[in-house]
């Protein structure tokens, strides 16, 4: 298992950017599969952007084009960059890792570590 910390959070305006980074405790970071993901109050949680351990992505229809996920398996981090954002994109973010990339994806919890969530907000 990793334990994950996210962090960069914050509030920003909207057409702004913001850099999430999620930290991930151990020496296994390389064989897991990350995934960010998002829950607004009152919705449910989903898939923002996943990247696999040879470095394929996919992202969220609403996010494509203006979010970016990356992963330094050095520094044992995955980020998530995101830019023009929208009011839309307020939400908790949180990170996810899991040793079969299909999970990530889905977000199932079978063998899936959760970080702590940060929270992001986007002022009109």
């Amino acid at each position: 298992q990793v334990q994950l910390v996210e962090s960069g959070g914050g509030l920003v305006q909207a057409g702004g950017s913001q850099r999430l980074s999620c930290a991930a405790s151990g020496r296994t970071f390389s064989t897991y599969a990350m995934g960010w993901f998002r829950q607004a109050p009152g919705k449910e949680r989903d898939v923002v952007a996943a990247i696999s351990q040879a470095g394929s992505t996919y992202y969220g229809d609403s996010v494509k084009g203006r979010f970016v996920i990356s992963r330094d398996n050095a520094e044992n981090t995955v980020y998530l960059q995101m830019n023009s954002l929208k009011p839309e994109d307020t939400a908790v973010y949180y990170c996810a890792a899991n040793p079969v990339y299909i999970r990530v994806l889905r977000g199932e919890g079978s063998g899936t570590n959760w970080g702590q969530g940060t929270q992001v907000t986007v002022s009109p």
